[in-house]
């Protein structure tokens, strides 16, 4: 039988480690779930962050076509035999053109003049008068001019010769998309109402650029500013 008694400062050293070996292990979970909530809230800033760069600013009313903003104006074009074709002219983006177009219409200069170039899945072109009309600045892209709007269905456009700073009074209506035409001719507005008398006048014609018969050509009775 042994005799030997056990040392109370070994069993107190023992006790104490253990302690100290339990506040390390709460210490070391205090810093880890310390370190989540830091990364958890960087990660929701940076998410907050990105979402309002790259959140589209508010339109503006007043640039807002649907409203009738001050550079929207309306015109309608009365075609003998046709009809009215009315359209929504766009002076924000192409306002050299629109103005042009717009005196040309209340002086009377386009009263009957006749569409004289008609190619059918193509386009109308007319507004030719007695060549008097100057000519303007061509206002698209491959003139040097931010114009974004395309050459679709029930667009209109100027006309004009090889010169960019050609066009005079002579303008087109898309019949069908012309992609080609994007950035080439000054589009300046659409058609809102009478696309079927385009359909009409075009679905008429060759899909061939030939002359039209001028006894064939639809006359411009007169063309009106509305506003």
């Amino acid at each position: 039988m042994s005799n030997k008694r056990k040392n109370p400062h070994k069993h107190d050293a023992q006790v104490k480690y253990r302690q100290e070996q339990q506040k390390k292990k709460k210490l070391d979970w205090v810093i880890f779930a310390a370190a989540l909530v830091i990364v958890a809230v960087l990660v929701a800033g940076l998410y907050f962050l990105l979402r309002d760069s790259e959140a589209p600013a508010a339109p503006d009313p007043s640039q807002d076509i649907t409203r009738g903003g001050a550079n929207l104006h309306h015109a309608q074009i009365e075609i003998a035999d046709y009809g009215t074709i009315t359209l929504e002219l766009d002076a924000d983006v192409a306002p050299i053109t629109v103005e042009n177009f717009m005196n040309l219409a209340k002086s009377g200069y386009y009263d009957g003049t006749t569409f004289h170039r008609i190619i059918k899945d193509f386009m109308m072109q007319g507004g030719a008068g007695d060549g008097s009309a100057a000519t303007i600045k061509g206002e698209f892209t491959a003139n040097g001019v931010n114009n974004p709007i395309l050459h679709k269905r029930g667009v209109i456009s100027m006309a004009r010769a090889t010169d960019m700073d050609s066009a005079s009074s002579q303008f087109f209506i898309m019949h069908q998309d012309a992609p080609h035409l994007d950035g080439q001719y000054a589009a300046f507005g659409s058609v809102t109402e009478g696309m079927d008398i385009v359909d009409e006048i075009c679905n008429a014609a060759s899909t061939a650029d030939i002359p039209i018969p001028e006894e064939e050509q639809p006359v411009i009775t007169t063309i009106t500013i509305l506003d």
